[in-house]
């Protein structure tokens, strides 16, 4: 089954096929993603890297957490699931 980590405090330098690098010696990635800004379309600073197996993750996960990578020591985590934080307001609602 497949596990993804969540790996932050990246260069601006990095890219999603580094990350893909640096993580692939530890068992088959199948993704590895560096979020950008969607305007810019520069790095935002984190990114996933989805492993094939939860083993290989686990092991990747404990090597490379507060490792350098591309000048940064790097944090990584299991990913936490999503939440839909988004909210209401900011405009004005009429009762009538």
């Amino acid at each position: 089954m497949n596990k993804k980590l969540f790996v932050g405090n990246l260069s601006w330098n990095t890219t999603s096929e580094s990350l893909n690098q640096a993580f692939s010696a530890f068992g088959e990635v199948v993704e590895a993603t560096v979020i950008t800004d969607r305007d810019t379309g520069r790095s935002r600073g984190f990114g996933f890297v989805t492993f094939a197996d939860e083993s290989s993750a686990e092991a990747a996960s404990a090597a490379l957490d507060g490792s350098e990578l591309d000048g940064r020591n790097i944090r990584v985590n299991e990913a936490q699931a999503r939440r839909d934080n988004r909210g209401g307001g900011g405009g004005y609602h009429s009762r009538w």
